[in-house]
């Protein structure tokens, strides 16, 4: 009893995580509109999510079913087994999502939870089998509920499919109808475009949002499913009136209302059914526990579970501090507007910097799609052309941390066609996932407001083709490492239990500690308007001081062999390219943004850019080759090589220095003399080569060590011409 006792303790401990890094991910679903709007302060549009979490948590009781009895039949399984499922289950989940808010992906929830259900019931399913005498693999379907796996599969393509397409028209008919400059439309026929949107927001909240409620018997879901007309209708006319009411009288902002309407609804509807996805589990064992030990005696290899396959209401206090634990999330979870950002990134209607890199699938597919849009330009009239390049005429303000990712109609249509969608699935018994329905519609409609021009089609194709593979990846890996779970579980009992849990722990402690250096990197990495001279010199002063320090260590690398060593510099010369292009990149984007006369130190950053990234290819040229000679075991480098690039790396880091100092102070005094120290710099590479050239003559080096060498002694007299040229830069600018 104590065992599971601690398993119980465990499981509400799993539950909190759950809950944290469920809403972290889920966040995006019912935020990003409103936030890529800026529809309202973000306060606001937290409070108006928290309170339909709030509503919503209430509304959940009926939605637990699918951890007792949605995967696998419970009737099938003693409570020894079942508790084995449920902890492998969350383990799997906990680790699995904060692995992918950590990677900024927003994935389902609904396909972690049910694929780490199906795994982990499999793998006990298959030990029952073995252990059962008669048994054979075939009877698997009498434990697991294959059909549930099966239809959540078709639910991903047909989620994509359904809402891309439906996204992509009818936005293009929206933005063909309101245009950019929209408040002139929305005055003639707002109204009654507000009471459509609203109209089908509030349909589903009825039969998606209150699914779970206990007032929805199956009595009350048949009548609206049967009076949708109706409902709608009513709705239509009554949400017209009251929204041309409000704009008569208080002047609202009409695509404001329902993109707040519809931020509540989604998230009432996030709260109500998605629940289960973080505590469905946890509960699910507790009144397992409950059961059992109110039987004296009970052996829980043998106890059945039987009861589970009957209805069973969570009590309402779990309920709440749940909800409770949701919204605290929703308000301090960093990595949750981490997860916002990727899918902002791909949507947002201007160019910048990306998230994604292209590759050959985005790159072929816009290449094709620009010569069918080619020859479909000749076959429309030159009028209809300039009709349609009128009416999607972009006149959003540019870039920047507080510009907008999209208007307010793309944001309203974003939410009302999310939810139509999802309530239209739901009244059809579709397993349409909330997650994949909002970001394929997301996707849609920027495709049809001209987000995905040719400056970012290739970027932001290859964004979703990544969310779209770890979608499915999310189903592969929660099954598999399920299974690996409950096999662990069931071979080491309640030791096993406790060090998986260590083991969650400590990968929640290093993914929190890598995305707190990613932060801090970023946060390094923001240029404040009206001090680009301080923020340039301080970045080149810190690269000038980083160079030699990867020259010491690649020396150092390449004398011992150290693999561990050079894999790390590889690692390091890695961000460091990453860190310098995305630098590069962002101050482009917003040089539209400087004032006029900060245009000369714009131009003079870009050159420090241009020049710290040459730095830091040619740094990535040596350690490149040094880390294949090391990894591809050649012998290291002789002692006479060793001691001059020793004498190399002390000349580089003294000149090196030199220029930080003299850029720190604005005094270019010394800068003849630099000059000078790099030429016997460069003179003593020289020298160094006729040496090498000299001992393989001799016979004292192969020709992979003389590959090696050369490969280092060129790319430090490479830093060192950059070098100059920089001073020179400086020197002038200063002058």
């Amino acid at each position: 009893m104590t065992a599971y006792l601690i398993m119980i303790i465990i499981l509400f401990f799993l539950a909190v995580s759950g809950l944290v890094v469920g809403v972290t991910n889920d966040a995006v679903n019912f935020l990003n509109s409103a936030r890529g709007a800026k529809a309202a302060r973000n306060w606001i549009i937290l409070v108006i999510a928290s309170l339909g979490i709030l509503i919503g948590t209430t509304f959940s009781s009926g939605m637990m079913e699918v951890a007792r009895k949605g995967v696998f039949h419970p009737q099938q399984f003693s409570y020894a087994e079942v508790m084995i499922i449920y902890m492998a289950v969350m383990l799997t989940n906990v680790i699995l999502l904060d692995a992918y808010n950590t990677l900024a992906l927003p994935t389902s929830t609904t396909v972690s939870i049910v694929f780490s259900l199906l795994g982990a019931a499999l793998a006990v399913s298959i030990l029952k089998v073995i252990r059962t005498p008669g048994e054979s693999i075939g009877q698997l379907s009498e434990y697991i509920n294959s059909d549930k796996a099966l239809a959540i599969i078709a639910g991903i393509l047909l989620s994509v499919l359904i809402a891309f397409l439906a996204g992509s028209i009818v936005q293009f008919l929206t933005r063909l109808l309101f245009t950019f400059q929209y408040n002139k439309q929305l005055s003639r026929y707002g109204a009654v475009w507000g009471g459509i949107c609203i109209s089908l927001i509030t349909y589903f909240i009825l039969i998606k949002g209150a699914d779970g409620a206990s007032f929805m018997t199956e009595s009350l879901k048949s009548a609206i499913v049967r009076n949708t007309s109706e409902i709608l209708l009513l709705s239509f006319i009554g949400w017209t009136l009251l929204i041309q009411l409000l704009r008569w009288v208080f002047k609202i902002s009409i695509p404001r209302l329902i993109i707040l309407i519809g931020t509540f609804s989604l998230a009432f509807a996030f709260a109500g059914n998605d629940l289960v996805n973080f505590i469905g589990v946890p509960l699910a064992g507790y009144h397992a526990f409950r059961v059992f030990a109110a039987v004296p005696g009970a052996d829980p290899a043998t106890f059945s579970m039987k009861f589970m396959t009957g209805s069973i209401q969570t009590e309402t206090y779990l309920l709440l501090i749940s909800g409770a634990v949701m919204i605290l999330t929703l308000w301090f979870s960093k990595k949750s507007r981490h997860v916002s950002q990727t899918e902002l990134s791909i949507a947002r209607q201007d160019i910048g910097e990306e998230r994604f890199a292209s590759t050959g699938v985005s790159r072929a597919i816009v290449y094709a799609v620009v010569v069918v849009n080619e020859f479909f330009n000749k076959l429309i009239p030159e009028k209809a052309r300039e009709f349609f390049d009128k009416r999607f005429a972009n006149t959003l303000p540019g870039s920047g941390d507080e510009a907008r990712s999209f208007d307010m109609i793309r944001a309203s249509m974003n939410l009302t066609l999310a939810s139509c969608l999802i309530a239209l699935g739901t009244s059809f018994e579709l397993p349409l996932s909330t997650t994949y329905v909002t970001f394929m519609v997301s996707m849609g409609t920027s495709l049809a407001d001209r987000a995905w021009g040719r400056e970012s089609a290739v970027y932001r194709i290859a964004g979703v083709f990544t969310v779209i593979g770890g979608w499915f990846l999310t189903a592969f890996i929660a099954l598999s490492v399920s299974m690996i779970f409950a096999f662990i579980i069931d071979w080491g009992g309640i030791i096993a239990v406790v060090l998986l849990f260590l083991f969650s722990i400590y990968v929640l402690y290093r993914t929190f500690a890598h995305h707190r250096k990613t932060e801090i990197a970023n946060s390094l990495r923001k240029e404040e308007d009206g001090d680009i001279l301080g923020i340039c010199n301080q970045h080149t002063r810190r690269i000038l001081n980083y160079i030699p320090e990867l020259l010491k260590d690649t020396v150092e690398a390449i004398y011992t062999g150290d693999r561990k060593n050079i894999k790390q510099l590889q690692m390091k010369i890695n961000l460091l390219l990453l860190d310098t292009k995305n630098r590069k990149n962002h101050f482009t984007v917003n040089l539209r943004n400087l004032e006029e006369d900060s245009l000369e130190c714009g131009q003079f950053y870009l050159q420090m850019l241009h020049y710290i990234r040459e730095f830091s290819h040619s740094t990535e040229y040596f350690v490149n080759a040094a880390h294949e000679h090391i990894m591809n075991n050649h012998r290291c480098i002789i002692e006479e090589q060793y001691e001059e690039l020793c004498v190399l790396h002390k000349g580089v880091e003294q000149i090196f220095s030199s220029v930080a100092g003299a850029i720190d102070t604005q005094d270019f005094k010394e800068k003849e003399k630099i000059k000078r120290s790099q030429e016997k710099m460069l003179d003593l590479i020289s020298s160094y080569q006729i040496n090498q050239v000299r001992r393989v003559k001799n016979g004292q080096t192969n020709t992979r060590n003389t590959m090696l060498y050369m490969t280092l002694l060129y790319g430090i007299r490479d830093i060192l011409v950059h070098l100059v040229r920089l001073l020179k830069v400086q020197s002038k600018y200063y002058r």
